[in-house]
């Protein structure tokens, strides 16, 4: 089977489990349905505070949606191994190269996707929402940067998830390495510890740093982002290493 058509096979295989596309409706949702509360709550800075960022500001909810995306990449790879449907897929795909390649090319398509669609919302919203005088355009310095980095960003914490649900074949040990490596890690060692130098190498902490206007500390928003792409390459690897040794 040519790339295309086994794409075409995984892009049905996903569409056809409602549980996926429940996952990518909770990440638009989520990110936008907090943000957008947010940004009409609050509407400017509280007083005193001189470091405003409106950017991430329109983003207040990403720390939700980004726990839906976790969980649409690890049960879209980690549904291959319930009932054994592993060995169908195989049965039809007998290179596992392009069957893993396939399924990879799916799952961060579509994070991309519904992640722009987020992202745009919750700019646009969050910047509508907020007093003038604070809020910015998309064409000021920072916001086509975050809104397009923000959709990245849920691409690559998918792919991330997908990765470690095909090394340990199983959504519940995928997501319970995933939560706290996301939500416990970064509070942990950057605000218990005050070692934000080493907090700023997590994958959230180094991918968020596109969707800041003005980025301060050792990363940058594009190798902030270069270093979340090095956690998901590393756990793809691992995924492609299980499948490729072990037996279906």
């Amino acid at each position: 089977m040519s790339f295309p058509a086994v794409v075409h096979a995984e892009w049905i295989k996903i569409r056809s489990l409602r549980s996926l596309a429940g996952s990518l409706m909770s990440v638009f949702l989520a990110t936008a349905g907090f943000s957008i509360l947010v940004c009409a709550a609050l509407g400017r800075p509280e007083p005193g505070v001189t470091d405003f960022d409106p950017v991430l500001f329109s983003y207040y909810g990403l720390n939700f949606g980004q726990m839906a995306a976790l969980t649409f990449g690890a049960i879209a790879m980690a549904a291959e191994y319930k009932n054994a449907g592993i060995r169908i897929s195989l049965a039809a795909v007998p290179n596992r190269g392009l069957f893993y390649a396939a399924k990879l090319t799916v799952v961060g398509w579509l994070a991309f996707v519904v992640g722009l669609v987020t992202s745009l919302t919750c700019f646009l919203s969050g910047q509508a929402l907020i007093d003038k005088g604070f809020g910015i355009g998309i064409g000021d310095p920072g916001a086509l940067r975050a809104v397009v980095g923000c959709a990245v960003y849920f691409a690559l914490i998918s792919l991330l998830s997908a990765g470690l649900a095909a090394l340990l074949r199983s959504v519940t040990g995928a997501l319970s390495l995933l939560v706290p490596l996301f939500l416990i890690l970064p509070f942990v060692i950057g605000d218990v510890s005050r070692d934000s130098s080493v907090a700023e190498f997590l994958p959230d902490r180094a991918g968020q740093q596109i969707l800041l206007q003005d980025p301060a500390g050792t990363l940058g928003p594009w190798s902030g982002m270069a270093v979340l792409a090095l956690w998901s390459a590393l756990a793809t690897a691992a995924g492609w290493w299980a499948l490729r040794r072990r037996d279906a």
